[in-house]
């Protein structure tokens, strides 16, 4: 089964008197476990089409089913169980809160879970995960006090602390010098081979070339989808 089918997807907004088309009849499929890029200029559709994906956004036409289930056109409390369960989200700019601490940071989203248990369980998620990511040593610091590979590090913790299907990656190295890409990059590949779907939403060829998969975009459609 794959994890996500995009079927004639299709979002258009209404700026003044004109419709723009951000996405005009993109069809994709993504299998559990693939490693991805998405690549294309500022307008090219990408970012549209990474919010629609993680249940930020719904289109405005166009059928999408997630690991078996049409999700087209969800309420927003089934949205946001979906962001909360399956999937996990790293951003350009770390998006951490600067007056948590890190593993409050990296616990915060399980507040949203039921099944996440008490306090004293969703820490211990929230040390495994950065441990995984090489951060344990960090816990009781705040993001002003890391470098921006650090940080980086702790926002890659917080998305997969839920333990999500999909990890949708956008510009995540955007911020960072050559050195601390190379190390985020790597930790991304390894979490694609411990099973887990990544699709990184790039501009940057270099970024994009790490992946298997190279879907290209312009003008909201795909241009190319190349498999290495």
């Amino acid at each position: 089964m794959a994890l996500a089918v995009l079927q004639d997807l299709r979002k258009t907004y209404r700026m003044g008197d004109e419709d723009v088309r951000a996405l005009d009849g993109v069809d994709l499929s993504f299998a559990p476990g693939e490693l991805a890029a998405i690549l294309g200029p500022s307008g090219s559709g990408k970012s549209t089409l990474m919010h629609i994906l993680g249940f930020m956004d719904t289109p405005t036409s166009g059928r999408i089913t997630f690991e078996g289930a049409d999700v087209s056109s969800l309420p927003p409390e089934r949205r946001a169980w979906y962001r909360s369960h399956r999937v996990g989200f790293v951003f350009q700019s770390f998006n951490l809160l600067p007056r948590l601490t890190v593993v409050e940071n990296v616990a915060l989203p399980l507040l949203y879970r039921e099944d996440a248990g008490g306090e004293a369980a969703r820490e211990a998620r929230a040390r495994e995960a950065l441990d995984r990511v090489g951060m344990g040593h960090r816990l009781g610091h705040r993001p002003t006090e890391l470098s921006g590979g650090e940080r980086q590090r702790v926002a890659i913790a917080r998305a997969i602390v839920g333990r999500p299907a999909l990890v949708l990656a956008d510009e995540p190295t955007g911020n960072l010098d050559s050195r601390n890409v190379e190390r985020v990059l790597d930790l991304l590949a390894e979490l694609n081979r411990e099973g887990v779907a990544v699709l990184l939403v790039t501009h940057d060829l270099a970024v994009a070339d790490r992946a298997p998969r190279v879907i290209r975009m312009r003008d909201g459609r795909v241009q190319e989808d190349v498999r290495r």
